[in-house]
């Protein structure tokens, strides 16, 4: 037996529709929102920020063991040094005298090497401290920006949230006002073709944007006002008003 309903019931599914187009666009607004595209730019940055910030945190760690190595090394010609200055002192042999002189006279080239690699290195752990300084400052920056656009990213979800709930609330309201028997022709409609209403408005069928040919229009014309027909381009319930050009 075929379908009926009061046209003013299936009026109700254009509003139906109406609101059903609606939270379709505002899952989509959601899932496609630039606030939260903004956060997912700056927490990329941020990840590479962090490596940055470890290769160099692993670069000073580097320079500063190579200036403990290279300051316990002048530790040990200072002490090798005062060492043989304390030996040339009490010496009375000619020849182990000579051999202190010559061996404190290497040590000096060889502490004198050591204070300028020294001096090297703390140029460098001096440069790497300050590039690690100024990576943490651009990290600290950074997460700022990311909090305000996490904020904002939330702000503008709460918004898009509220408007759900509140077309949520209507659509229960309005279907509540549907025959169940229309209803369910309708979400069945709809989960399979994407539309469940279509109004036709001066021949036209909104689902689709496609005129109707001569043959359906006539076979629309013919049904009884009652008769719930389909589109037969979108597969969408026809609701018919005054506005169909009938």
């Amino acid at each position: 037996m075929a379908l009926t309903a009061a046209p003013e019931d299936q009026a109700l599914l254009l509003d139906l529709q109406a609101l059903d187009t609606k939270l379709a666009q505002l899952a989509h607004r959601a899932s496609t929102l630039p606030e939260a595209g903004v956060v997912t730019e700056l927490t990329a940055g941020r990840e590479a920020l962090q490596r940055r910030l470890v290769e160099q945190t692993g670069a000073v760690e580097d320079a500063r063991l190579e200036l403990r190595r290279t300051e316990s090394d002048v530790e040990v010609v200072d002490a090798r040094i005062m060492r043989d200055r304390d030996r040339l002192q009490s010496s009375s042999s000619v020849k182990d005298i000579q051999a202190f002189e010559q061996e404190l006279a290497a040590l000096a080239v060889r502490k004198s090497d050591l204070e300028d690699i020294e001096l090297a290195v703390m140029e460098t752990v001096e440069a790497r401290d300050a590039e690690l300084a100024a990576t943490r400052a651009e990290l600290a920056e950074l997460d700022e920006r990311i909090a305000a656009a996490i904020a904002a990213r939330d702000a503008a979800l709460e918004v898009l949230a509220a408007d759900r709930r509140h077309a949520e609330a209507n659509r229960a309201t309005v279907a509540g006002k549907v025959p169940a028997d229309l209803l369910a022709l309708y979400e069945k409609q709809r989960a399979r073709y994407g539309v469940g209403a279509s109004l036709l408005r001066a021949g036209v069928s909104s689902a689709s944007g496609v005129a109707l040919n001569s043959t359906d229009l006539g076979a629309v014309r013919a049904a009884a006002p009652d008769a719930v027909l389909l589109c037969p381009d979108s597969n969408a319930v026809l609701v018919r008003t005054a506005e169909s050009g009938l």
